[in-house]
């Protein structure tokens, strides 16, 4: 996608298949706010000027995402990242859906177990987030008494990785560390727990 038109062409698409704001937040790799604003904007002709907009990032990781091969390469470095936690961690969860085949290949490199996160974004259109619960899916490995990795593909905000964090410890289990494929705040560590990334997006020049 090269520009802001591009993305609120596909907010509009993903809007019509019937997803939730907050699952094309996740599509769009963006803030909440940023999918209402494309949304919202994707009925207008001519689409107006981005200026008053939310200052986001947009990171498009489909040519990785789109090769197994490619997707196997940044799992292994993901991985190498997380090695040094030693090998008592047995569990990788994946923050859906996004994270979710990232960190299969993360577990296979390290030879964890899979489980996955569906957070509460998904299920969000309009007002308060906090009135809804994310899930932890029962096809996958349990978390009771076992510590874990945490993967996704970017961090926004750090909400939702959060969220996935204190999940994961109501449920029982240990968060070690988290990793991501870009993060656009430089976090460094959530709730105690240390935050990874390939890469970190850093804006320059905003008033903010």
């Amino acid at each position: 996608m090269k520009n802001v038109d591009d993305l609120i062409e596909s907010a509009a698409e993903l809007a019509e298949r019937g997803l939730s704001k907050g699952e094309i937040a996740d599509e769009l790799n963006v803030s909440r706010e940023t999918a209402s604003w494309l949304v919202e904007r994707s009925g207008s002709a001519p689409t107006p000027e981005p200026t008053g907009g939310p200052q986001d990032i947009h990171v498009d990781w489909s040519a990785i995402g789109r090769d197994s091969a490619r997707l196997s390469h940044v799992g292994a470095a993901m991985a190498d990242m997380l090695s040094k936690h030693g090998e008592e961690v047995d569990l990788t969860i994946g923050i859906e859906k996004a994270g979710a085949p990232l960190a299969t290949t993360v577990a296979r490199e390290l030879g964890t177990d899979l489980g996955t996160y569906a957070p509460r974004k998904h299920q969000w259109d309009e007002g308060d987030i906090d009135e809804y619960g994310g899930s932890f899916s029962r096809n996958f490995a349990q978390i009771r008494d076992r510590e874990c990795y945490v993967v996704d593909d970017t961090i926004t905000s750090g909400t939702t990785m959060t969220e996935t964090i204190e999940a994961i410890k109501d449920r029982g289990g240990d968060p070690v560390a988290c990793i991501v494929l870009a993060d656009k705040r430089g976090i460094e560590e959530l709730d105690g727990v240390p935050v990874y990334s390939l890469v970190q997006v850093i804006g320059v020049g905003s008033d903010e």
